[in-house]
Protein backbone atom coordinates (compact mmCIF):
# COMPACT_ATOMS: atom_id res chain seq x y z
CA UNK A 1 0.00 0.00 0.00
CA UNK A 2 1.23 3.38 -0.65
CA UNK A 3 2.46 5.89 1.74
CA UNK A 4 0.16 8.03 0.80
CA UNK A 5 -3.36 6.03 0.90
CA UNK A 6 -4.50 7.17 4.18
CA UNK A 7 -4.27 10.81 3.26
CA UNK A 8 -6.14 9.81 -0.06
CA UNK A 9 -9.01 7.89 1.41
CA UNK A 10 -10.15 11.09 3.49
CA UNK A 11 -9.89 13.08 1.03
CA UNK A 12 -11.69 10.42 -0.98
CA UNK A 13 -14.46 10.22 1.81
CA UNK A 14 -15.12 14.04 2.28
CA UNK A 15 -15.76 14.75 -1.54
CA UNK A 16 -18.31 11.25 -1.24
CA UNK A 17 -20.55 13.27 0.69
CA UNK A 18 -20.26 16.14 -2.52
CA UNK A 19 -22.10 13.91 -4.40
CA UNK A 20 -25.93 12.86 -3.25
CA UNK A 21 -26.04 9.71 -4.39
CA UNK A 22 -29.33 7.39 -3.76
CA UNK A 23 -29.14 4.10 -1.84
CA UNK A 24 -28.39 1.90 -5.27
CA UNK A 25 -25.62 4.22 -6.29
CA UNK A 26 -23.96 4.58 -3.61
CA UNK A 27 -24.15 1.27 -3.48
CA UNK A 28 -22.35 0.40 -6.41
CA UNK A 29 -19.90 3.31 -5.57
CA UNK A 30 -18.99 1.14 -2.34
CA UNK A 31 -18.49 -2.39 -4.55
CA UNK A 32 -16.42 -0.05 -6.56
CA UNK A 33 -14.57 1.46 -4.12
CA UNK A 34 -13.55 -2.16 -3.22
CA UNK A 35 -12.75 -2.87 -6.29
CA UNK A 36 -10.19 -0.09 -6.69
CA UNK A 37 -8.64 -1.17 -3.60
CA UNK A 38 -7.36 -4.42 -5.24
CA UNK A 39 -4.30 -3.64 -8.03
CA UNK A 40 -5.41 -5.06 -11.15
CA UNK A 41 -3.01 -4.52 -14.10
CA UNK A 42 -3.54 -6.81 -16.84
CA UNK A 43 -1.83 -10.12 -16.05
CA UNK A 44 -1.94 -9.61 -12.45
CA UNK A 45 -5.64 -10.09 -11.73
CA UNK A 46 -5.83 -12.90 -9.78
CA UNK A 47 -6.12 -10.90 -6.83
CA UNK A 48 -9.27 -9.48 -7.62
CA UNK A 49 -10.97 -12.36 -9.34
CA UNK A 50 -9.95 -14.40 -5.73
CA UNK A 51 -12.29 -11.45 -3.77
CA UNK A 52 -15.18 -11.80 -6.42
CA UNK A 53 -14.99 -15.93 -5.76
CA UNK A 54 -15.33 -15.30 -1.95
CA UNK A 55 -18.25 -12.72 -3.01
CA UNK A 56 -20.17 -15.35 -5.38
CA UNK A 57 -19.63 -18.12 -2.52
CA UNK A 58 -21.24 -16.03 0.03
CA UNK A 59 -24.33 -15.33 -2.16
CA UNK A 60 -24.17 -19.18 -2.51
CA UNK A 61 -23.44 -18.49 -6.33
CA UNK A 62 -21.56 -20.83 -8.72
CA UNK A 63 -17.78 -19.77 -9.62
CA UNK A 64 -15.69 -21.60 -11.50
CA UNK A 65 -12.13 -19.92 -13.25
CA UNK A 66 -11.48 -21.37 -16.79
CA UNK A 67 -8.16 -22.36 -18.19
CA UNK A 68 -6.95 -19.02 -18.71
CA UNK A 69 -8.14 -17.10 -15.70
CA UNK A 70 -11.73 -16.29 -16.59
CA UNK A 71 -14.53 -16.07 -14.06
CA UNK A 72 -18.12 -17.55 -14.83
CA UNK A 73 -20.57 -16.90 -11.98
CA UNK A 74 -23.79 -18.75 -12.50
CA UNK A 75 -26.77 -17.39 -11.30
CA UNK A 76 -29.90 -19.23 -11.27
CA UNK A 77 -33.18 -17.94 -12.52
CA UNK A 78 -35.63 -16.20 -10.41
CA UNK A 79 -39.13 -17.84 -9.72
CA UNK A 80 -40.89 -17.95 -12.49
CA UNK A 81 -38.81 -16.56 -14.69
CA UNK A 82 -36.69 -20.42 -15.31
CA UNK A 83 -38.19 -20.71 -18.67
CA UNK A 84 -36.70 -17.64 -20.39
CA UNK A 85 -33.73 -17.36 -22.33
CA UNK A 86 -30.39 -16.79 -20.33
CA UNK A 87 -28.54 -13.58 -19.59
CA UNK A 88 -24.75 -13.02 -19.78
CA UNK A 89 -23.57 -9.82 -18.31
CA UNK A 90 -19.99 -8.95 -19.13
CA UNK A 91 -17.02 -7.10 -18.59
CA UNK A 92 -12.92 -7.30 -17.88
CA UNK A 93 -11.35 -7.97 -14.76
CA UNK A 94 -8.28 -5.59 -15.34
CA UNK A 95 -7.32 -1.98 -16.30
CA UNK A 96 -5.24 0.00 -17.80
CA UNK A 97 -2.42 1.63 -15.67
CA UNK A 98 -1.28 5.08 -16.98
CA UNK A 99 0.11 7.44 -14.52
CA UNK A 100 1.04 11.20 -14.63
CA UNK A 101 5.10 11.85 -14.61
CA UNK A 102 5.20 13.01 -11.13
CA UNK A 103 2.91 9.87 -9.68
CA UNK A 104 4.81 7.37 -7.39
CA UNK A 105 1.66 5.39 -7.61
CA UNK A 106 2.53 1.64 -7.48
CA UNK A 107 0.16 -0.35 -9.80
CA UNK A 108 1.01 -3.45 -8.19
CA UNK A 109 0.74 -2.59 -4.76
CA UNK A 110 -1.31 0.46 -4.73
CA UNK A 111 -5.16 0.89 -4.09
CA UNK A 112 -6.37 3.26 -6.99
CA UNK A 113 -7.53 6.63 -4.73
CA UNK A 114 -10.68 7.61 -5.54
CA UNK A 115 -11.19 11.47 -5.43
CA UNK A 116 -14.83 12.91 -5.91
CA UNK A 117 -15.33 16.14 -7.64
CA UNK A 118 -19.01 17.19 -7.85
CA UNK A 119 -20.79 14.80 -10.19
CA UNK A 120 -17.44 13.63 -11.69
CA UNK A 121 -15.21 10.71 -9.93
CA UNK A 122 -11.85 10.89 -10.65
CA UNK A 123 -8.32 9.15 -9.11
CA UNK A 124 -5.06 10.75 -7.79
CA UNK A 125 -2.85 11.20 -10.58
CA UNK A 126 -3.86 7.89 -12.17
CA UNK A 127 -6.34 6.21 -14.33
CA UNK A 128 -9.47 5.36 -12.42
CA UNK A 129 -10.39 1.65 -13.57
CA UNK A 130 -14.10 2.66 -14.07
CA UNK A 131 -13.07 0.99 -17.16
CA UNK A 132 -14.05 -1.69 -16.54
CA UNK A 133 -14.36 -2.04 -12.71
CA UNK A 134 -17.23 -0.68 -13.03
CA UNK A 135 -19.14 -3.37 -14.74
CA UNK A 136 -17.95 -5.72 -12.11
CA UNK A 137 -19.60 -3.31 -9.35
CA UNK A 138 -22.99 -3.04 -11.46
CA UNK A 139 -22.96 -6.78 -11.70
CA UNK A 140 -22.66 -7.27 -7.93
CA UNK A 141 -25.43 -5.11 -7.12
CA UNK A 142 -27.81 -6.66 -9.53
CA UNK A 143 -27.20 -9.65 -8.57
CA UNK A 144 -28.03 -9.16 -4.44
CA UNK A 145 -30.69 -6.52 -5.58
CA UNK A 146 -33.64 -8.30 -4.05
CA UNK A 147 -36.09 -6.39 -5.88
CA UNK A 148 -34.89 -7.74 -9.38
CA UNK A 149 -36.41 -10.81 -10.97
CA UNK A 150 -34.34 -12.02 -13.97
CA UNK A 151 -34.03 -15.40 -15.78
CA UNK A 152 -30.74 -17.37 -15.28
CA UNK A 153 -27.69 -14.79 -15.46
CA UNK A 154 -24.12 -15.99 -16.03
CA UNK A 155 -21.54 -12.90 -14.68
CA UNK A 156 -18.39 -13.03 -17.75
CA UNK A 157 -15.63 -11.60 -16.20
CA UNK A 158 -13.02 -11.86 -18.40
CA UNK A 159 -8.73 -10.64 -17.77
CA UNK A 160 -6.32 -9.17 -19.84
CA UNK A 161 -8.56 -7.75 -22.05
CA UNK A 162 -6.97 -4.29 -22.14
CA UNK A 163 -3.59 -6.17 -23.39
CA UNK A 164 -4.79 -8.02 -26.43
CA UNK A 165 -8.37 -9.99 -25.35
CA UNK A 166 -6.35 -12.33 -24.13
CA UNK A 167 -9.33 -14.22 -21.90
CA UNK A 168 -11.59 -13.78 -24.11
CA UNK A 169 -9.37 -15.03 -26.99
CA UNK A 170 -9.16 -18.33 -24.70
CA UNK A 171 -12.65 -18.68 -23.87
CA UNK A 172 -13.58 -21.90 -24.86
CA UNK A 173 -16.94 -22.83 -27.43
CA UNK A 174 -19.90 -23.59 -25.12
CA UNK A 175 -18.83 -22.39 -22.01
CA UNK A 176 -21.61 -20.00 -21.89
CA UNK A 177 -25.33 -21.06 -22.04
CA UNK A 178 -27.21 -17.25 -22.68
CA UNK A 179 -28.44 -16.53 -25.12
CA UNK A 180 -28.25 -12.83 -24.65
CA UNK A 181 -24.93 -10.89 -24.07
CA UNK A 182 -24.81 -7.33 -22.39
CA UNK A 183 -21.57 -6.14 -22.47
CA UNK A 184 -20.99 -3.11 -19.94
CA UNK A 185 -17.80 -1.73 -21.44
CA UNK A 186 -19.15 1.51 -23.39
CA UNK A 187 -18.86 4.84 -22.20
CA UNK A 188 -21.97 7.00 -22.86
CA UNK A 189 -25.09 6.56 -20.66
CA UNK A 190 -27.13 7.19 -24.21
CA UNK A 191 -25.90 4.99 -26.27
CA UNK A 192 -26.22 1.52 -27.31
CA UNK A 193 -23.15 -0.18 -28.90
CA UNK A 194 -23.71 -3.14 -31.78
CA UNK A 195 -20.25 -2.98 -33.51
CA UNK A 196 -16.77 -2.52 -33.13
CA UNK A 197 -13.14 -2.89 -34.66
CA UNK A 198 -10.77 -5.83 -34.58
CA UNK A 199 -7.15 -4.93 -34.04
CA UNK A 200 -3.89 -6.19 -34.34
CA UNK A 201 -0.80 -5.36 -32.81
CA UNK A 202 2.91 -5.43 -35.00
CA UNK A 203 6.26 -5.59 -32.93
CA UNK A 204 9.36 -4.24 -34.47
CA UNK A 205 12.86 -4.74 -33.32
CA UNK A 206 15.92 -3.16 -35.18
CA UNK A 207 19.62 -3.93 -34.29
CA UNK A 208 21.62 -1.45 -33.47
CA UNK A 209 25.29 -0.63 -33.79
CA UNK A 210 27.37 1.75 -31.33
CA UNK A 211 30.67 3.46 -31.30
CA UNK A 212 32.70 5.87 -28.60
CA UNK A 213 32.03 9.41 -29.73
CA UNK A 214 34.70 12.15 -30.09
CA UNK A 215 35.83 14.33 -27.20
CA UNK A 216 34.34 17.18 -28.07
CA UNK A 217 30.82 16.02 -28.12
CA UNK A 218 28.19 16.63 -25.12
CA UNK A 219 25.51 14.81 -24.37
CA UNK A 220 21.86 15.95 -24.06
CA UNK A 221 18.47 15.14 -22.92
CA UNK A 222 14.79 15.93 -24.90
CA UNK A 223 11.51 14.98 -23.31
CA UNK A 224 8.28 15.15 -24.56
CA UNK A 225 5.39 15.57 -22.12
CA UNK A 226 2.13 16.96 -20.56
CA UNK A 227 0.12 15.48 -23.65
CA UNK A 228 -3.61 14.70 -23.49
CA UNK A 229 -2.91 10.95 -24.44
CA UNK A 230 -6.15 8.76 -24.53
CA UNK A 231 -7.42 5.77 -26.01
CA UNK A 232 -5.97 4.50 -28.65
CA UNK A 233 -9.59 3.75 -30.42
CA UNK A 234 -11.74 6.06 -29.09
CA UNK A 235 -9.61 9.39 -28.95
CA UNK A 236 -7.67 8.12 -32.29
CA UNK A 237 -10.11 10.98 -34.26
CA UNK A 238 -9.18 13.52 -32.16
CA UNK A 239 -6.11 14.36 -33.40
CA UNK A 240 -4.14 14.90 -30.28
CA UNK A 241 0.03 14.81 -30.31
CA UNK A 242 1.49 11.31 -30.12
CA UNK A 243 4.43 12.00 -27.76
CA UNK A 244 7.08 9.43 -29.97
CA UNK A 245 6.18 11.36 -32.90
CA UNK A 246 6.77 14.93 -31.26
CA UNK A 247 10.24 13.91 -30.11
CA UNK A 248 11.55 12.00 -33.96
CA UNK A 249 9.93 15.19 -35.14
CA UNK A 250 12.50 17.47 -33.37
CA UNK A 251 15.51 15.47 -33.30
CA UNK A 252 15.31 14.94 -37.29
CA UNK A 253 14.84 18.72 -36.76
CA UNK A 254 17.89 19.01 -35.05
CA UNK A 255 19.43 15.94 -37.07
CA UNK A 256 19.20 17.87 -40.61
CA UNK A 257 21.53 20.78 -38.97
CA UNK A 258 24.18 18.99 -37.05
CA UNK A 259 25.22 15.10 -36.42
CA UNK A 260 23.06 13.72 -33.74
CA UNK A 261 24.18 10.38 -32.55
CA UNK A 262 21.30 8.63 -30.20
CA UNK A 263 21.59 6.68 -26.77
CA UNK A 264 18.62 5.41 -26.03
CA UNK A 265 15.32 6.45 -26.69
CA UNK A 266 11.79 5.70 -24.57
CA UNK A 267 8.03 6.68 -24.88
CA UNK A 268 4.87 5.39 -24.71
CA UNK A 269 3.23 2.28 -22.20
CA UNK A 270 0.75 0.67 -23.41
CA UNK A 271 -0.65 -0.66 -27.48
CA UNK A 272 -3.87 0.92 -26.94
CA UNK A 273 -2.82 4.51 -25.07
CA UNK A 274 -1.69 6.94 -27.13
CA UNK A 275 2.02 7.69 -25.89
CA UNK A 276 2.06 11.28 -23.56
CA UNK A 277 5.69 11.49 -22.84
CA UNK A 278 8.25 10.53 -24.68
CA UNK A 279 12.16 11.07 -24.29
CA UNK A 280 15.66 10.47 -26.07
CA UNK A 281 19.20 11.07 -24.72
CA UNK A 282 21.77 11.61 -28.07
CA UNK A 283 25.37 13.35 -28.60
CA UNK A 284 26.06 16.59 -30.33
CA UNK A 285 29.04 18.36 -30.80
CA UNK A 286 29.82 20.71 -28.43
CA UNK A 287 30.62 23.29 -30.69
CA UNK A 288 26.46 23.19 -32.04
CA UNK A 289 24.79 22.57 -28.36
CA UNK A 290 23.53 26.39 -28.53
CA UNK A 291 22.57 25.87 -32.02
CA UNK A 292 20.09 22.69 -30.52
CA UNK A 293 18.80 24.40 -27.83
CA UNK A 294 17.44 27.43 -30.03
CA UNK A 295 16.25 24.66 -32.74
CA UNK A 296 14.40 22.73 -30.04
CA UNK A 297 12.94 26.30 -28.48
CA UNK A 298 11.61 27.22 -31.80
CA UNK A 299 9.66 24.06 -32.24
CA UNK A 300 8.33 24.13 -29.19
CA UNK A 301 6.62 26.96 -30.04
CA UNK A 302 5.66 26.21 -33.30
CA UNK A 303 4.26 22.55 -32.13
CA UNK A 304 2.75 23.75 -29.31
CA UNK A 305 0.84 26.56 -31.41
CA UNK A 306 -0.29 22.88 -33.89
CA UNK A 307 -1.90 21.31 -31.01
CA UNK A 308 -3.16 24.23 -28.65
CA UNK A 309 -6.59 22.62 -28.92
CA UNK A 310 -6.49 18.87 -28.30
CA UNK A 311 -2.79 19.12 -25.86
CA UNK A 312 -2.64 22.57 -24.07
CA UNK A 313 0.16 21.48 -21.66
CA UNK A 314 2.27 20.04 -24.06
CA UNK A 315 5.68 20.99 -23.66
CA UNK A 316 9.10 20.29 -25.26
CA UNK A 317 12.39 20.58 -23.22
CA UNK A 318 16.08 20.19 -23.33
CA UNK A 319 18.70 19.59 -21.00
CA UNK A 320 22.22 18.83 -20.65
CA UNK A 321 23.80 16.06 -19.53
CA UNK A 322 27.26 16.69 -17.53
CA UNK A 323 27.62 13.11 -16.64
CA UNK A 324 27.08 10.09 -18.90
CA UNK A 325 27.60 6.80 -17.56
CA UNK A 326 30.16 6.15 -20.88
CA UNK A 327 30.75 7.87 -24.07
CA UNK A 328 29.13 4.98 -26.23
CA UNK A 329 26.36 6.18 -28.83
CA UNK A 330 24.44 4.92 -32.01
CA UNK A 331 26.74 5.64 -34.99
CA UNK A 332 25.88 8.36 -37.17
CA UNK A 333 23.12 6.47 -39.67
CA UNK A 334 22.32 4.51 -37.43
CA UNK A 335 20.93 7.33 -35.02
CA UNK A 336 19.03 8.33 -38.50
CA UNK A 337 17.56 4.64 -39.37
CA UNK A 338 15.80 5.18 -36.39
CA UNK A 339 14.90 8.29 -36.68
CA UNK A 340 13.25 7.54 -40.12
CA UNK A 341 11.62 4.17 -38.44
CA UNK A 342 9.67 6.05 -36.08
CA UNK A 343 8.56 8.67 -38.48
CA UNK A 344 7.95 6.65 -41.30
CA UNK A 345 5.87 4.36 -39.32
CA UNK A 346 1.77 6.03 -39.89
CA UNK A 347 0.21 6.98 -36.67
CA UNK A 348 -3.91 8.26 -36.88
CA UNK A 349 -6.94 7.84 -38.69
CA UNK A 350 -6.26 6.01 -41.82
CA UNK A 351 -10.02 5.76 -43.13
CA UNK A 352 -13.24 6.57 -42.03
CA UNK A 353 -16.63 4.54 -42.50
CA UNK A 354 -18.22 5.27 -45.99
CA UNK A 355 -21.79 3.46 -44.64
CA UNK A 356 -21.43 5.46 -41.19
CA UNK A 357 -18.92 8.64 -42.14
CA UNK A 358 -18.93 9.83 -38.36
CA UNK A 359 -16.77 6.50 -37.69
CA UNK A 360 -13.36 5.84 -38.02
CA UNK A 361 -12.95 2.63 -39.72
CA UNK A 362 -9.11 2.33 -39.87
CA UNK A 363 -6.10 3.68 -37.65
CA UNK A 364 -2.58 2.89 -36.30
CA UNK A 365 -1.56 3.70 -32.87
CA UNK A 366 2.81 3.98 -32.72
CA UNK A 367 2.26 3.23 -29.06
CA UNK A 368 5.74 2.35 -27.39
CA UNK A 369 9.62 2.63 -28.58
CA UNK A 370 12.40 2.05 -26.20
CA UNK A 371 16.19 0.41 -26.49
CA UNK A 372 17.27 -2.39 -24.95
CA UNK A 373 20.63 -4.34 -25.14
CA UNK A 374 21.54 -2.73 -28.04
CA UNK A 375 18.40 -3.01 -30.18
CA UNK A 376 15.46 -0.82 -30.96
CA UNK A 377 11.91 -2.22 -29.79
CA UNK A 378 8.63 -0.45 -31.60
CA UNK A 379 5.21 -1.61 -30.89
CA UNK A 380 2.08 -0.63 -32.93
CA UNK A 381 -1.38 -1.06 -32.56
CA UNK A 382 -3.70 -1.19 -35.89
CA UNK A 383 -7.69 -1.16 -35.53
CA UNK A 384 -10.68 -1.66 -38.35
CA UNK A 385 -14.21 -2.13 -38.51
CA UNK A 386 -13.23 -3.93 -41.97
CA UNK A 387 -10.64 -7.16 -41.72
CA UNK A 388 -9.18 -6.65 -44.86
CA UNK A 389 -7.86 -3.15 -44.18
CA UNK A 390 -6.45 -3.85 -40.36
CA UNK A 391 -4.57 -6.62 -42.60
CA UNK A 392 -3.18 -3.96 -45.15
CA UNK A 393 -2.76 -1.30 -43.08
CA UNK A 394 -0.77 -3.95 -40.91
CA UNK A 395 1.09 -4.89 -44.06
CA UNK A 396 1.87 -0.85 -44.38
CA UNK A 397 3.98 -1.01 -40.62
CA UNK A 398 5.39 -4.30 -42.01
CA UNK A 399 6.57 -2.65 -45.11
CA UNK A 400 8.23 0.44 -43.38
CA UNK A 401 9.99 -2.16 -40.65
CA UNK A 402 11.58 -3.74 -43.78
CA UNK A 403 12.64 -1.09 -45.71
CA UNK A 404 14.39 0.14 -42.48
CA UNK A 405 16.22 -3.08 -41.59
CA UNK A 406 13.93 -4.32 -39.05
CA UNK A 407 12.92 -7.81 -38.11
CA UNK A 408 8.28 -7.28 -37.22
CA UNK A 409 5.98 -9.83 -35.43
CA UNK A 410 2.67 -9.06 -35.73
CA UNK A 411 0.44 -10.62 -33.82
CA UNK A 412 -3.24 -13.31 -34.96
CA UNK A 413 -5.31 -9.82 -33.78
CA UNK A 414 -9.07 -9.81 -32.54
CA UNK A 415 -11.83 -9.84 -35.23
CA UNK A 416 -14.78 -7.03 -35.49
CA UNK A 417 -18.05 -6.97 -34.42
CA UNK A 418 -20.05 -6.71 -37.34
CA UNK A 419 -23.42 -4.61 -36.56
CA UNK A 420 -26.91 -6.06 -36.41
CA UNK A 421 -29.36 -3.33 -36.46
CA UNK A 422 -32.21 -5.60 -36.52
CA UNK A 423 -31.56 -8.03 -33.62
CA UNK A 424 -34.36 -8.40 -31.27
CA UNK A 425 -32.12 -7.61 -27.91
CA UNK A 426 -31.51 -4.48 -29.38
CA UNK A 427 -35.30 -3.32 -30.55
CA UNK A 428 -36.42 -4.26 -26.95
CA UNK A 429 -32.89 -2.57 -25.15
CA UNK A 430 -34.84 0.30 -27.33
CA UNK A 431 -37.90 -0.20 -26.32
CA UNK A 432 -37.41 -0.23 -22.62
CA UNK A 433 -34.54 3.17 -22.85
CA UNK A 434 -37.04 5.04 -24.46
CA UNK A 435 -40.31 3.71 -21.91
CA UNK A 436 -37.86 4.55 -18.97
CA UNK A 437 -36.24 7.94 -20.33
CA UNK A 438 -38.76 9.53 -23.10
CA UNK A 439 -35.77 10.06 -25.95
CA UNK A 440 -34.60 7.09 -27.89
CA UNK A 441 -30.84 5.81 -27.44
CA UNK A 442 -27.78 6.23 -30.05
CA UNK A 443 -27.07 3.11 -31.67
CA UNK A 444 -23.76 2.80 -33.19
CA UNK A 445 -20.81 1.03 -33.89
CA UNK A 446 -17.10 2.07 -32.16
CA UNK A 447 -13.74 2.13 -33.08
CA UNK A 448 -12.28 0.66 -30.08
CA UNK A 449 -11.92 -3.19 -29.28
CA UNK A 450 -14.84 -5.13 -27.47
CA UNK A 451 -14.95 -8.85 -26.83
CA UNK A 452 -18.21 -8.95 -27.94
CA UNK A 453 -16.73 -10.05 -31.33
CA UNK A 454 -14.87 -12.85 -30.07
CA UNK A 455 -17.50 -14.31 -27.33
CA UNK A 456 -20.17 -14.15 -30.76
CA UNK A 457 -17.96 -16.52 -32.76
CA UNK A 458 -17.60 -19.21 -29.85
CA UNK A 459 -21.20 -18.75 -29.30
CA UNK A 460 -23.24 -19.15 -32.64
CA UNK A 461 -26.61 -16.95 -32.44
CA UNK A 462 -26.24 -15.40 -29.25
CA UNK A 463 -27.39 -11.44 -29.44
CA UNK A 464 -25.59 -9.06 -28.08
CA UNK A 465 -25.29 -5.58 -26.80
CA UNK A 466 -22.61 -3.01 -25.47
CA UNK A 467 -23.27 -0.25 -22.48
CA UNK A 468 -22.03 1.52 -19.80
CA UNK A 469 -22.11 4.73 -17.82
CA UNK A 470 -20.11 8.04 -19.21
CA UNK A 471 -17.06 7.73 -18.89
CA UNK A 472 -15.00 10.59 -20.02
CA UNK A 473 -10.54 9.92 -21.24
CA UNK A 474 -10.16 6.26 -20.53
CA UNK A 475 -6.72 5.27 -20.77
CA UNK A 476 -5.42 8.21 -19.37
CA UNK A 477 -4.85 9.87 -16.25
CA UNK A 478 -7.45 12.23 -17.04
CA UNK A 479 -9.98 9.35 -16.97
CA UNK A 480 -13.49 10.24 -14.72
CA UNK A 481 -16.92 9.22 -14.88
CA UNK A 482 -20.08 10.90 -14.71
CA UNK A 483 -21.59 9.70 -11.37
CA UNK A 484 -25.38 10.65 -12.49
CA UNK A 485 -25.03 8.03 -15.43
CA UNK A 486 -25.03 4.81 -12.82
CA UNK A 487 -28.47 4.94 -11.91
CA UNK A 488 -29.61 5.34 -15.25
CA UNK A 489 -27.81 2.69 -16.30
CA UNK A 490 -28.57 0.62 -13.33
CA UNK A 491 -32.34 1.35 -13.99
CA UNK A 492 -31.98 0.12 -17.29
CA UNK A 493 -30.24 -2.71 -16.58
CA UNK A 494 -32.88 -3.51 -13.79
CA UNK A 495 -35.40 -3.42 -16.52
CA UNK A 496 -33.70 -5.51 -19.26
CA UNK A 497 -33.14 -8.10 -17.17
CA UNK A 498 -36.40 -8.38 -16.04
CA UNK A 499 -38.40 -7.97 -19.64
CA UNK A 500 -36.35 -10.21 -21.65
Amino acid sequence: MGKDSTTSKKKADTGAKAFKADAITQAVLDHFAEISAIPRKSGNEAQIRDFLVKWAEKHKFAAEVDQVGNLIVRIPASKGMEKRKGIVLQGHLDMVCEKTPDSNHDFFHDPIRLVYDGEWLKADHTTLGADNGIAIAIAQCLMTDSSIKHPAVELLFTVEEETGLTGANGLKPGTLNGKYLINIDSENDNVFTVGCAGGKDTHIELDLDYEEVPNDYVAMQLMVGGCTGGHSGENIVNERANAIRVLARVLHRIREHTDVRLIGVLGGTAHNAIPRDAEATFYVPVSESDKVAEIVAGNHETIRSEFTVTDPGLRISLKTLHQTPDRRAMLSYISLRVLDLIIAIPHGVAARSTEMPHLVETSSNLAKVWVNEGRLFVLTSQRSSVMSRRDAITARIEAVARLGGARYHSGNGYPSWRPDFNSALLKKCCEIYESLFKEKPRVEAIHAGLECGLIGNLHPGMQMISLGPTIRNPHSPEEKMFLPSLPKVYSLLKNILAEL
